[in-house]
């Protein structure tokens, strides 16, 4: 029997929703509610519904799952070349329709509630260290207008305000000295609920066998573990490590005509975040382990440092996605055979 797509795009609060009738060829385009459109999906016939990957959908995808159909997320990227006109909900909703049946076409995986919860934990994490940076980066500028110079490093230059109280409390004048006091209660205060994240996720680490499975890779710490396991959602959504690198951007941009293909840079598409914790793992792992791959060591001698960084990063995606994607413990040295 034929199942019918849907193109549906979602916002706050109203949904244009656009089909075509399998069996009579009528094209529908119609706007719904919230409420209307939930009791519309659950009394039609099982069908493929097509969104966006943008804010809610996966929420979506999950509740229209739960009615019984089958929900897919395509990148806005990929939908914007079916939009014909102007762009409005109406023309939207048929270029999701057009985009979703075409053959080929890359999809997002669905993400769990425990997965999104984990990635909005980075997202506060995030924003946590950038207001803490912001902070002490202001502090140190208040105090050297009046000639107090402190060591770089964020815990070097806290320990040394606090050992030299005595010294700023006699060079600042009162009214200043207090806010000093209070602006340091605050960094105190942010370092508290980071430290809490962390204790988070490092739990959550602990229950989820993915991010235990990977924790033997080199360069794979608390963060980007948990943030990569969260990112991927489930690995058979992406056919191979290399789409997975890809998907990520730890790839070289390809341009080419004529037959002639030329690699220049990454193209730093995906997850920014991600794609950022894996570049400083893998610097970690290039410089700071103390038993370095021999791979990295005949790398190091013909390539420079920073394109051995972001080697060393897509060989840390390929590898994880490969551990989840086939269920095999890590092996150091392992080599691939091809089928």
């Amino acid at each position: 029997m034929p199942v019918t797509t849907y193109g549906l795009d979602i916002a706050k609060n109203v949904f244009q929703l656009y089909w075509v009738d399998h069996e009579t060829g009528e094209i529908s385009n119609r706007r719904f509610t919230r409420h209307r459109l939930i009791e519309f999906f659950a009394n039609r016939p099982r069908g493929t519904i097509a969104l966006e990957a943008c804010g809610s959908a996966h929420w979506w995808a999950r509740k229209l799952e739960v009615l019984g159909h089958n929900a897919i997320l395509l990148h806005a990227r990929f939908v914007r070349p079916f939009v014909q006109n102007n762009k409005t909900d109406a023309a939207d909703a048929k270029a999701i329709c057009t985009a979703a049946q075409q053959p080929q076409m890359r999809t997002v995986a669905v993400k769990t509630p425990e997965q999104q919860a984990v990635l909005a934990l980075h997202r506060m994490r995030s924003s946590l260290v950038k207001s803490r940076t912001s902070q002490i980066n202001q502090l140190r500028g208040l105090l050297y207008e009046f000639g107090i110079a402190l060591r770089g490093g964020r815990q070097a230059g806290l320990q040394q305000i606090r050992g030299r109280m005595a010294e700023i409390e006699s060079t600042l004048p009162t009214l200043l000295f207090t806010a000093i006091k209070d602006q340091l209660e605050r960094i105190l205060n942010l370092d508290a609920e980071i430290e809490g994240i962390e204790r988070r996720l490092a739990s959550w680490r602990k229950q989820e066998q993915a991010c235990q499975a990977i924790a033997a890779i080199p360069g794979i710490g608390l963060l980007t573990g948990t943030a990569l396991v969260a990112t991927l959602g489930d690995a058979n959504a992406f056919k191979s490590g290399r789409e997975f690198a890809a998907f990520v951007g730890i790839v070289p941009r390809q341009t080419g005509t004529g037959g002639i293909v030329k690699l220049g840079r990454i193209s730093k598409r995906g997850d920014p975040y991600l794609r950022t914790l894996l570049i400083h793992g893998a610097r970690a792992a290039v410089f700071s382990s103390k038993n370095k791959d021999p791979w990295i060591e005949a790398l190091l001698k013909r390539r420079p440092a920073n394109v051995v960084v972001v080697a060393v990063a897509n060989k840390i995606a390929r590898t994880a996605w490969a551990i989840l994607a086939h269920g095999r413990p890590y092996e150091r040295g392992y080599t691939s055979v091809p089928a």
